[in-house]
């Protein structure tokens, strides 16, 4: 008769080698070619469900804005299915509507009818601009290039243009980067000025100006034509593309046939946009080149490319005085998840093996080691069909299974191996120790798994970013239990039964110190203990129900704090400001060269590191704000003339002997106070990025609003450690209210 443990699956694997062997081949083999095809980014590419319409209204108070814009807006959209939530603001000039997506609906779909009403409002104001509607994504932004040099803006910028276009035609690299644009600088603007008395002298209106240009600066088609010799388009190509052209343009005919053209009646300046924007690297003027990552593209190779480019290619065409830096170098991060992976990968592998060549057998250990690579494998395998890439998150949790990848096959080493001991032939040993505690071991590894489980069923932003951790855990451990189950088996049916193994050698000597210790161990305490424990089932119970209640009073009392994130070490510190709306960007300039004098000061309060200063690089930015992290930048850097800000990059944290904190209050203290400030705010960059704690007053009454807020303001002072207290509610522009006299 044949015994029903000599059947099944696991046995079938025992006595087929090759079959497992090719098992164990094909899924370290699929798991090595699919590495090399995954989109490895810093940070899951991901839509937030939201919405963004921007409709500028130049030169409009928040009261208009709020009046012409946003309540036309959020009357015609509200009722549309889809909308989760609508969160709107009226600023200087431009108002802006978010809207959230609820949870099962296609935000393309929504943006779609969104667009389709808005288009359609009769109300808007007058003055307004075209609605914009973008879908907010997080960008995959590598880094960013700052080219700096002593010259004046229009130079600079023509210097930047050649440094982006050269890397998107380097072809020199290990992968080209496709995508690349220009921060930190104005765009280019023609601008025609005439004035009142120069239009009366010629007998035109305005219109009539804006007209003649705009019938003269354009492209247009102008059909076909057949003929003997084959069809010819025409076409008429008179659009204006500098000043010199705009200036040739006639605006008026008079009846003698003499022109008046438009550099006679208009000064005409080929310049850049009117609000100013000024940037400084290291205390030079400077222009940002930001580098992205697009579709698949490796992170990694992209920022190795950069790099060659701007230290080896770009300086030999650069002119004398302009110097390329690499600026927040985001690739570092991803680079360091993976070193550490492999590092603690190998480390893993190697003192699994050890601690199991100690107690076991080295042949034993090795076999049981491999569960790790295989495991790894199976789960690389499968990321393209869960639609996971290599990021900081994924790479997060290969790390976290990584400790508990090859529990179950330690089992089942161990338990085959003690039926060898007691001397049962390794073929037979194998298949009937793996059944024995197949069970024990198959829902271990599956309470496992059910623990990550919730996290696939998060909503919203987390729901699309948190899943990455169970995606890579699960199918970690699913693929240990089949290594566990069918591979590890067959290679263990090839150790050699103990009667024909040989005379024990040092090593194996050596080798058994540790395990008749180990028993020994066993033996005099461990079983014992246990039986004790066993006899006494309600002490023990009880026992572990009070250090239960007295882990969950520790953590009530606050005696084990709780915080959303850790508090991570990190190399930038930023320093933003805002002044009253309004404010000459001159006066804006002013303070913020207050923020980087003293930032530069701080070299002298702390030690230099290998001789060098602790301020790496330094970015100075007035008239806009471009550091801005995660969701909160998404719609994109402001811009202002009463807004700036100074971030500073550290050396290492690893070569400080100081924190970021303690940076950023030595800074806050030299700043002291800065007159006319709203809003100034220091603080380090982490992984808890925004601020600690956010409140929302709600009202109908702006005024009472105001008047709440400022007596929250005034109550939160009197806490100690409560720093950087702002809020969003800024006056607007100073205005001259004209009304018309009767008489008039």
């Amino acid at each position: 008769a044949v015994n029903d443990e000599d059947q099944g699956l696991i046995h079938w694997f025992t006595h087929n080698h090759v079959a497992a062997n090719f098992v164990m081949a094909m899924i370290l083999l699929l798991g090595f070619m699919t590495w090399g095809k995954l989109k490895k980014e810093i940070f899951p590419e991901t839509s937030i469900d939201a919405i963004m319409i921007s409709v500028p209204y130049p030169n409009a108070t928040p009261e208009e804005v709020e009046k012409g814009i946003i309540v036309p807006i959020e009357e015609t959209i509200q009722d549309i299915e889809g909308i989760d939530r609508i969160r709107s603001t009226a600023d200087q000039g431009i108002g802006n509507v978010q809207v959230n997506v609820e949870n099962g609906f296609n935000t393309r779909n929504v943006m779609d009818d969104i667009k389709t009403r808005v288009d359609a409002i009769q109300n808007l104001a007058e003055e307004a601009e075209e609605p914009l509607l973008t879908e907010l994504l997080i960008k995959a932004q590598v880094m960013s290039i700052a080219v700096s040099a002593e010259t004046d803006e229009r130079t600079l910028r023509e210097i930047a243009e050649q440094v982006r276009t050269g890397l998107l035609t380097y072809k020199g690299g290990e992968i080209s980067v496709t995508q690349a644009s220009l921060a930190g600088v104005r765009d280019y603007e023609i601008s025609i000025e005439v004035s009142e008395d120069t239009l009366r002298q010629f007998g035109l209106s305005f219109d009539d100006v804006a007209a003649a240009v705009r019938k003269s600066s354009l492209d247009l088609p102008g059909g076909s034509v057949r003929t003997s010799g084959g069809e010819v388009l025409i076409r008429a190509e008179s659009r204006r593309y500098s000043a010199e052209e705009f200036s040739r343009i006639t605006v008026v005919t008079r009846e003698d046939g003499s022109r008046v053209t438009l550099d006679q009646i208009a000064t005409i300046r080929d310049e850049f946009e009117e609000d100013p924007i000024e940037t400084r690297f290291n205390g030079e003027s400077a222009i940002l080149i930001n580098v992205f990552r697009v579709g698949n593209e490796d992170t990694v190779k992209i920022a190795n490319t950069v790099k060659k480019y701007v230290y080896a290619v770009a300086p030999q065409n650069m002119p004398d005085g302009v110097t390329l830096d690499i600026w927040k170098d985001d690739s570092r991060y991803l680079s360091g998840r993976l070193s550490l992976l492999a590092k603690n990968g190998i480390f893993g592998l190697l003192l699994v093996t050890l601690v199991l060549a100690l107690f076991l057998r080295p042949s034993l250990a090795v076999l049981v080691s491999i569960g790790i690579p295989v495991s790894f494998a199976g789960a690389i395998m499968l990321m393209p069909y869960t639609e996971i890439s290599i990021n900081m998150i994924s790479l997060f949790a290969f790390i976290l299974v990584l400790g508990i990848v090859v529990d179950d096959a330690i089992v089942v080493g161990e338990n085959v191996y003690s039926r060898i001991r007691r001397g049962e032939h390794p073929r037979l040993a194998a298949p009937r120790g793996t059944r024995e505690v197949g069970i024990v071991v198959t829902f271990g590894v599956l309470t496992t798994a059910m623990a990550f489980t919730p996290m696939l069923g998060l909503s919203g932003v987390s729901g699309k970013i948190w899943p990455n951790i169970p995606l890579i855990v699960i199918p970690t451990l699913l693929f240990s239990l089949i290594q566990s189950k069918l591979i590890l088996p067959s290679h263990l049916a090839l150790l050699k039964p103990l009667s024909e193994q040989k005379e024990p050698g040092p090593i194996i000597r050596f080798q058994h110190i540790f395990s008749r210790g180990l028993e020994k161990f066993i033996e005099r305490f461990y079983r014992p203990f246990l039986r004790v424990g066993l006899k006494n089932r309600y002490l023990v119970l009880t026992t572990f129900v009070m250090l239960f209640a007295v882990t969950v009073m520790t953590v009530r009392s606050g005696w084990i704090r709780f915080q959303f994130f850790p508090d991570v070490e990190t190399d930038v510190v930023i320093a933003k400001l805002k002044l009253s709306q309004g404010v000459s960007f001159d006066k804006t300039a002013v303070a913020i060269d207050r923020l980087e004098e003293k930032a530069f000061e701080m070299n002298d309060h702390f030690p230099k590191i290998d001789g060098e200063p602790f301020i790496k690089h330094m970015l100075t930015s007035i008239g806009t704000q471009p550091f801005i992290e995660g969701i909160q930048g998404l719609g994109g850097a402001p811009r202002d003339t009463n807004i700036g800000e100074v971030t500073i990059e550290m050396q290492s944290a690893s070569k400080r002997d100081f924190t970021a904190k303690e940076v950023v209050s030595k800074w806050r203290e030299l700043v002291g106070e800065i007159p006319g400030a709203v809003e100034l705010t220091f603080s380090a960059e982490a992984a808890a990025g925004g601020n600690a704690l956010d409140i929302e007053l709600v009202g109908e009454n702006l005024e009472d609003l105001e008047a709440a807020t400022e007596d929250l303001k005034s109550a939160l002072t009197a806490f100690t450690g409560v720093i950087d207290i702002s809020d969003s509610n800024i006056e607007g522009k100073r205005e001259l209210k004209l009304e018309i006299l009767p008489s008039a």
